[in-house]
């Protein structure tokens, strides 16, 4: 399993310029509070004093020390071009390439250099991290990661928050679920009060990746041990707690090299602790250390390979919708353009491959514009509204000039039903005004592929807008004209003898006749005292029914042949037009008589009253009208009905057809040829074509980092079964 720890320092090294927050690779994490003791645990561990020394905070940012063993026959990372052949151990930073560093005073002066150039010189702390990879035959393989310690108190030009910021930034390293946590604590401070251990639970509370480490044996109180904190009698650790004795700040000031403080701790141990000796120590902890990140990186290593996969895959995806860079500018505008006209035509057509599924869009929304929105619109249009019975008969009146009119006359019907017809203007232009804004709307909605491409290239974006807006704008006014055109065209032609008018003016002929009769009815009584006016009275009678026999044979069979029990008779389309007194009570239809009562379903599109284009009389609102009066305006407003409904129908079914020719299909039909005739310009590729330095940035990151993730997949991939047990 030897093999292990140099695949880490691997992946170390691949994920070390864009950071390995998130593949969470196995290290071991030293913590401590301030002048526990860390750095002389680290030196201890290389056997090399490198590590900054003085008072207060040194470690000002989180040190990534890479020990990596190196016997004197090794091939592998000896070179003769870096001169490292006959070398007993070498060091090199990330940050200097290739350099090598034999003196470790020249390496603790580069930390320091480092520190104070991202860090400053105020002894505040920088979370950016220095890579130190040591190279030596008296190491073992390790990956340990220093950090600052834990203080409490700001001091000199230190910021008020640095106990925030440290504890985070300790967080940030312990809460890697493949760290193993290396708690130091001094030996002359209270086990229980140590910070060290706190951190440690807050992360890792059954304690199965922590460690901890107790440090200046030597300094305690006479009369007092740390047999029961060494056994674990004091607070139980899993993965154990080792005693080590440091040098002193004298012993460093002396020049004592670690060689010999090795040999002075060994002796301490065996005088002071026999029975204890050989599971503490520096040697000691080397070794457990290094066999505990085997052992975790064997467990680690299935977890991290299924997500080195899966990170490449999502990479893989991000890095696709990004695009790759552009080579031939005029082939990538045209597959842009061919993209955006395609995904334009599929979200109209209901076609895309990414339907929304919150809201309407495209197709379905003009579908509902036209028969949701429109039709009910004109459903509730009131064929009588804006009349009144004075309106009917002030115009029957001016039809008929200086001479009472025995017949109602036609003029009176068609200026009237024009009157209505015309209200049918209005919901039909604001119908073209909202399929005009969908379609707009719909630049935005088409496909998230084209939507990444438009990230991309934001001013081919914006070209691209202006050149389809520009077209609608164009389309608009033929469309109103053709709808205005259609309003025009039934108000240019009232045709009486259409098929579905015909039943409702043949009711009114013969509702004129049923007046007549009762109007003779009336005059019975004037009669009784003028024999001879009762006698030519009857006999008109007599004659008019004679000719109405012999003249309307077809009248005679088409009423006798209405029953008044059918149901079609009081419930069908005829009935609307009944006069009372038939014999039958009259229906009304549901559509035109429920507009008061049943919402208007787009308010945007209410019907307005429309404006009474014939002059004011002055009339009597109070008078009541005479009977034949009455039958005028009854027969009038019942043609006006029958007329209205036709007319609504063909405009219900025309104004759609003709948005659909002028408008939506020829957007469809040219909207490709529009934007390459625009767009498709040689001296405009490389504007066009330019990059959001946004997108430039994320391709370059996700670039990075699907190279790292291959190189890993590759390291990872080299380790065969063997190696792990």
């Amino acid at each position: 399993m030897e093999a292990l720890i140099p695949v880490i320092n691997k992946l170390q090294d691949v994920f070390n310029t864009i950071g390995t927050d998130s593949i969470q690779l196995p290290q071991i994490v030293v913590v401590g509070a301030q002048s526990s003791g860390k750095s002389s645990v680290l030196e201890s561990l290389v056997g090399r004093d490198f590590l900054p020394r003085g008072l207060g905070i040194v470690t000002r940012r989180p040190l990534i020390l890479q020990l990596v063993y190196v016997p004197k026959d090794d091939t592998t990372y000896r070179s003769a071009a870096e001169g490292t052949v006959h070398l007993e151990e070498w060091c090199k930073f990330l940050h200097t390439k290739d350099k090598i560093f034999t003196d470790f005073n020249e390496v603790r002066k580069e930390i320091e250099d480092e520190t104070d150039r991202m860090g400053g010189t105020n002894k505040g702390i920088c979370p950016e991290t220095i890579n130190l990879k040591i190279f030596s035959s008296r190491v073992v393989n390790l990956t340990l990661v220093d950090l600052p310690g834990i203080t409490k108190v700001p001091v000199g030009d230190q910021p008020e928050d640095i106990e925030v910021q440290i504890r985070s930034l300790i967080l940030k390293y312990i809460s890697n679920p493949n760290s193993i946590i290396l708690a130091v604590t001094a030996a002359n401070t209270d086990f229980a009060t140590s910070e060290a251990l706190k951190l440690a639970r807050e992360v890792d509370p059954d304690g199965r990746r922590t460690l901890a480490v107790i440090t200046k044996l030597d300094l305690m109180d006479a009369g007092t041990d740390a047999v029961d904190v060494l056994c674990g009698r004091v607070i139980p650790v899993k993965l154990g707690i080792i005693g080590i004795v440091n040098r002193s700040q004298q012993d460093i000031n002396d020049k004592k090299t670690i060689e010999d403080a090795l040999k002075d701790e060994t002796s301490f141990l065996q005088r002071k602790y026999p029975s204890l000796a050989a599971r503490n120590g520096t040697s000691y902890l080397a070794k457990t250390l290094n066999r505990l990140l085997m052992h975790h990186i064997r467990d680690c290593l299935p977890e991290l390979k299924t997500r080195v996969n899966v990170m490449i895959s999502q990479f893989q995806s991000v890095m696709n919708s990004y695009g790759e860079n552009v080579e031939d500018k005029g082939q990538t505008l045209l597959q842009i353009i061919t993209k955006f006209a395609s995904a334009y035509c599929s979200t109209i057509e209901g076609t895309a491959r990414n339907i929304e599924t919150t809201e309407l869009c495209g197709g379905a929304r003009i579908c509902y514009i036209f028969h949701e929105t429109f039709g009910r619109t004109l459903d509730h249009i009131d064929p009588l509204g804006g009349l009144t019975t004075l309106d009917i008969l002030t115009a029957i009146r001016n039809a008929t000039g200086p001479r009472p009119a025995l017949f109602v006359p036609e003029v009176s019907f068609e200026l009237l039903v024009k009157r209505q017809i015309r209200r049918l203007e209005e919901p039909s232009l604001r119908c073209v005004e909202l399929v005009h804004e969908e379609m707009q709307r719909i630049i935005q909605h088409c496909g998230t592929e084209v939507q990444q491409e438009m990230l991309r290239f934001p001013k081919l974006h914006e070209r691209i807008i202006d050149v389809v807006t520009q077209l609608l704008r164009r389309r608009l006014p033929p469309t109103n004209s053709m709808v205005e055109n259609l309003v025009a065209i039934e108000l240019s032609y009232i045709n009486t003898k259409h098929p579905d008018f015909h039943d409702a003016a043949f009711i009114c002929s013969n509702k004129a006749d049923v007046f007549d009769n009762r109007k003779i009815a009336n005059k019975k009584t004037e009669n009784i005292s003028n024999p001879s006016a009762q006698y030519v009275t009857n006999l008109n009678v007599a004659d008019s029914t004679t000719e109405k026999v012999v003249n309307k044979p077809s009248s005679i069979q088409r009423l006798s042949g209405l029953n008044a029990n059918d149901p079609n008779m009081t419930s069908g389309w005829i009935s609307n037009f009944m006069p009372a007194g038939m014999g039958t009570k009259p229906e009304v239809n549901n559509k035109s008589e429920s507009a008061s009562s049943t919402p208007i379903h787009d308010k945007s599109l209410s019907p307005v009253k429309a404006v009474n284009l014939l002059p004011e009389v002055p009339t009597s609102t109070s008078r009541k009208l005479t009977p034949r009066e009455q039958t005028d305006c009854e027969v009038i407003e019942r043609l006006i009905r029958s007329y209205f409904l036709i007319v609504r129908k063909n405009i219900q079914d025309s104004v759609p057809k003709a948005i659909m020719h002028f408008l939506v299909n020829f957007i469809k039909d040219n909207l490709q040829s529009e934007l390459v005739s625009h767009l498709y310009k040689h001296d405009k590729f490389t504007d066009l074509l330019q990059e959001s330095e946004h997108i430039a940035i994320r391709r370059k990151e996700a670039s990075d980092m699907l190279k790292a993730l291959q190189r890993a997949s590759q390291i990872i991939g080299e380790i065969r079964e063997t190696h792990m047990w």
